[in-house]
């Protein structure tokens, strides 16, 4: 017994030994301890990193239209609208809104390096409010991008644009929501689908097209504008976002066929009150009533009649109107799509056949 105490004892000094050699051999290892630590010594937090990984991707956007002289009857090209677009692609393509270049012909991109050029438009969509623009140049840069990107409610982001064409500007905040949809930023178009992100990072006039990043200096979104009702401040501090997943397909559909295909069966609902009667009736939990329907549309000729609770489609269960919307929008046009309802006590299955959405196609897709 004594020898094994004498062994512990035996260590534990042999430990303390190395320790303190170890301290008289390099010193400056004391700073870390509590009574030298000087908090004014310590780095101070910078998004600096983030900054320089995406401000050279977002580019000041400039649009000009023919307008009548004021000398003469003449047309002559005039400033019309300024902005911010991300470059995302090194081939070119910049991602912006649609309410930046719309109604446009003449579409200039300034680059961060003093680079002057005329941007082609290669697609819009109205209901994202989405616009893609092509640019001819070598050595662009590209923002960096996270295909697995998943933002979340508190994350801090940093919004990138030209407010006031002042020049780039870089605002600091955090997401504070996730989801919101049908506000007053998308426009008169809208239809309500967006999954926009809400920050307070100031989105101001011009930042409109711009970047919303991660301190990783990742593409979270791109800046859609604030909230503002009238004008008052009472929207201070509430701006939104396109997220990255929603903007890259968009971009990628506008690319490949210069418009977004968007399935369309010709329903609208619903009625909270019969819902909720209906599903306790029925021992359900969720479900909406189809309340309209297009005569000619999918949905009649595939058998559905207003008054029957929608419960599934393609076997999804339906949580909300969102819900159902972004399924049929997300499917393809051909697609054959499966309806659960019930009607009259009794579950049915109506096999609809998805045709493409073109309420939109006139004004904003080309």
């Amino acid at each position: 017994m004594w020898i094994a105490a004498l062994r512990y004892i035996g260590k534990a000094v042999l430990l303390g030994l190395l320790l303190a050699g170890l301290l008289i051999w390099a010193p400056h290892l004391r700073q870390f301890t509590s009574d030298s630590y000087d908090p004014r010594e310590a780095p101070p937090l910078s998004y600096a990193y983030a900054a320089s990984r995406a401000g050279p991707a977002v580019v000041n956007i400039y649009t000009r239209s023919f307008q009548h002289s004021a000398l003469n009857d003449s047309k002559e090209l005039l400033p019309q609208n300024l902005g911010s677009g991300v470059i995302m692609s090194r081939k070119g393509y910049v991602l912006t809104n649609f309410h930046v270049i719309s109604d446009a012909d003449q579409i200039i991109v300034a680059l961060q390096d003093g680079r002057v050029l005329t941007a082609e438009l290669v697609g819009a969509d109205v209901p994202t409010d989405l616009a893609v623009l092509s640019i001819s140049a070598d050595n662009l840069p590209e923002i960096p991008q996270d295909p697995q990107l998943s933002p979340l409610v508190g994350d801090v982001v940093l919004a990138i644009g030209n407010p006031y064409n002042v020049g780039q500007t870089i605002t600091q905040g955090i997401i504070s929501a996730t989801g919101r949809i049908g506000l007053s930023t998308m426009g008169p178009d809208s239809n309500g689908r967006q999954d926009l992100l809400q920050t307070d990072a100031a989105i101001n006039s011009g930042n409109s097209g711009g970047a919303l990043v991660n301190t990783r200096g990742e593409l979270v979104g791109i800046n859609a504008g604030a909230y503002h009702m009238g004008t008052s401040q009472e929207g201070y501090g509430i701006s939104f976002a396109i997220p990255y997943q929603l903007a890259k397909r968009i971009m990628d559909e506008l690319i490949s066929h210069g418009r977004v295909k968007r399935g369309y069966v010709g329903i609208s609902s619903v009625q909270i009150d019969s819902v909720t009667a209906k599903l306790q009736d029925a021992q359900l939990s969720k479900g909406l009533i189809i309340e309209n329907m297009d005569s000619d549309g999918p949905a009649v000729k595939g058998g559905l009649q207003r008054g029957d609770l929608l419960l599934r489609i393609n076997d999804k269960p339906i949580n909300n109107v969102r819900d159902a919307m972004d399924i049929i929008a997300e499917m393809p046009p051909g697609t054959k799509a499966k309806f659960t309802v019930l009607r009259n006590g009794k579950q049915l299955v109506c096999t609809i056949t998805v045709e493409e959405d073109v309420r939109f196609s006139e004004s904003g897709n080309s």
